[in-house]
């Protein structure tokens, strides 16, 4: 699926050329593999072309979900006192605001830029990445050898970057995977709602909403994103459930899984 998204542009198929009347058929003079679109246009170039500025949002959208989610969970398990209690706070506030509605707040007063929709789907994510990674780095800041780094003398900001972050290393992993997974369904939801790439770039979310009229002359229009959009969110969250059980072993790395699964649910409700 990434190599789709990411390499499909390079394929020499026009993703905005008339190949067809609307809605054609599968093979039905020269509309190809999956037949044409809204606008007659090929289903299989705009499937090649599509994809690359999804993953490209989406991977922008998790490492802003999970650096700002990690920094803010890591200094509030490290400080303690005051700023654990506002920060933790803060986020238990944000978790009350469903994702995506969050986004969409933002994406209406501001206008569907591809800069908004990053900061959207980061920072609407950011919370349950606080969470996972407090609660992992809780027993990491009580070491012996973080405690006798810090009585040294030696920076806050030293501390964390060079003895409590390699040491979550995991963590950061999984939630890496699955924020990848949910920001690219909900960077689709966008799409599909007319915030995301404007027309006639190609788009998986667009695509889904723009050729639904014709599912009954063509369904691949409507079908062959949805797919591509399922195995890929689909596989994104089984690779970081794999990295867990690689790195924790099954019974610990099931429990990082379900851990960031049900803060990401809690958070979209």
């Amino acid at each position: 699926m990434l190599l789709i998204a990411l390499l499909g542009p390079l394929i020499p198929i026009s993703p905005t050329d008339f190949v067809a009347p609307p809605f054609s058929s599968p093979f039905t003079g020269g509309a190809g593999v999956f037949g044409t679109d809204v606008l007659g246009r090929s289903v299989l170039g705009r499937l090649l072309h599509g994809g690359q500025h999804l993953m490209l949002l989406a991977f922008a959208a998790t490492l802003l979900a999970v650096g700002t989610g990690a920094i803010v969970g890591v200094v509030a398990a490290y400080r303690r006192g005051f700023v654990e209690n506002l920060l933790m706070r803060g986020i238990d506030v944000v978790l009350a605001i469903p994702q995506l509605v969050f986004s969409l707040l933002l994406l209406s007063l501001l206008g569907p830029q591809w800069w908004l929709l990053i900061l959207a789907v980061g920072l609407s994510q950011a919370p349950q990445t606080a969470r996972v990674i407090y609660g992992a780095a809780q027993s990491v800041v009580e070491k012996d050898f973080v405690k006798a780094v810090a009585v040294w003398g030696v920076p806050t900001r030293t501390v964390l970057a060079r003895h409590v972050f390699p040491n979550l290393t995991t963590p950061l992993m999984v939630e890496l995977g699955l924020r990848l997974s949910y920001s690219i369904v909900l960077i689709a939801g966008l799409s599909f709602l007319g915030l995301g790439a404007p027309p006639p770039a190609p788009d998986w979310g667009v695509m889904v909403n723009e050729n639904r009229i014709g599912m009954g002359a063509n369904p691949w229009g409507v079908l062959a994103p949805a797919i591509l959009l399922a195995l890929l969110a689909v596989g994104t969250n089984t690779f970081a459930d794999a990295i867990a059980r690689a790195n924790l072993g099954e019974t610990r790395g099931e429990s990082a899984v379900l851990g960031s699964k049900t803060s990401a649910s809690k958070g979209s409700k």
